[in-house]
């Protein structure tokens, strides 16, 4: 997990050529794990193998969508926008992408959150994280994100 995580910085560094934004992207990461660690918590599951394929696949949706909040919010910074515009406009436009990569991925589990055939003992926990992630990382980024961009990234030092 934490090599895959150094990979993901890596290759966040080369495409925003800033380790501010990389490590801007990367707070998506504790965002889904708060979801998905409730839902097991709440369902009564343990953290098994299929819980922690579902923690890489949670991981990966929850770095896609900050990608696409913090490159909108490049592309409003550099057309000269205030720092200010560019939180509250780039995420009311960039909403529905976000609201829909983290809705087909979760409404394309919720068959296995039902399963109870052979192998719903490994489908479900999967299932279970990553909507359970989704959630939070979705909900999260969508107001959190913004925040911490603005915060961090004025270049005057004022938020």
């Amino acid at each position: 997990m934490p090599a895959a995580i150094g990979l993901i910085f890596l290759l966040l560094f080369s495409t925003f050529r800033s380790v501010r934004q990389a490590l801007l992207v990367l707070t998506n990461i504790p965002f889904a794990l708060i979801g998905g660690v409730f839902a097991l918590w709440l369902t009564g599951e343990y953290l098994s193998v299929p819980a922690s394929v579902g923690f890489i696949a949670l991981l990966g949706i929850a770095v896609l969508n900050g990608i696409v909040m913090v490159s909108y919010f490049n592309q409003l910074r550099a057309r000269g926008l205030p720092i200010a515009e560019v939180v509250v406009e780039g995420a009311r436009r960039r909403l529905r992408p976000v609201l829909m990569t983290a809705s087909i991925a979760a409404f394309g589990l919720v068959p296995l959150l039902f399963a109870s055939g052979p192998g719903s003992e490994i489908q479900r926990p999967l299932a279970i994280v990553v909507i359970g992630g989704l959630m939070s990382a979705t909900l999260l980024t969508l107001y959190i994100l913004p925040i911490l961009y603005r915060r961090f990234e004025t270049g005057e030092g004022a938020a």
